[in-house]
């Protein structure tokens, strides 16, 4: 086994400080508008169609229990519905209403204009390698 080098180390604690600053803008993102990072997160997935609870449960890293709940919230503030599913009859799939379209747009919009901020001093240069590399790391989905 390779021995760690210290550029090593600090890209590690590089991106481990970057998620931490992007998780505490989310949070701040979504307060405001009356959602959970959590929730806010769930409704900017839904932005790409409505899915069902198993794909939701893997794309946002939750157990089924804790998505459930969290979808039943959101259904009572008419933000996503349940609809059937098309091909199974057993299951369904959790899709935005209009109210949820509007608040996923207005969530994703406040959290792409912090990030915008955060990274215009960046040359285009140092965007277009941090876009390179970025896209490496998260080519794969984060299984190495």
């Amino acid at each position: 086994m390779a021995t760690k080098t210290a550029s090593d180390t600090e890209l590690v604690g590089s991106l481990v400080s970057l998620m931490h600053v992007l998780q505490d803008l989310y949070a701040e993102t979504s307060r405001p508008l009356g959602l959970t990072p959590q929730q806010a997160h769930l409704l900017c997935v839904l932005l790409g169609g409505p899915l069902g609870m198993t794909d939701l449960s893997r794309i946002l890293s939750i157990e089924r229990s804790s998505l459930t709940s969290m979808v039943d919230r959101l259904e009572r503030r008419s933000l996503v519905a349940r609809a059937a599913h098309p091909t199974d009859r057993r299951a369904c799939q959790i899709a935005l209403t209009t109210d949820g379209l509007a608040l996923a747009h207005e969530a994703h919009n406040a959290f792409t204009t912090r990030i915008e901020a955060l990274t215009s001093d960046l040359s285009a240069t140092s965007r277009a390698t941090l876009v390179t590399a970025l896209t490496g790391i998260t080519a794969n989905g984060g299984k190495s």
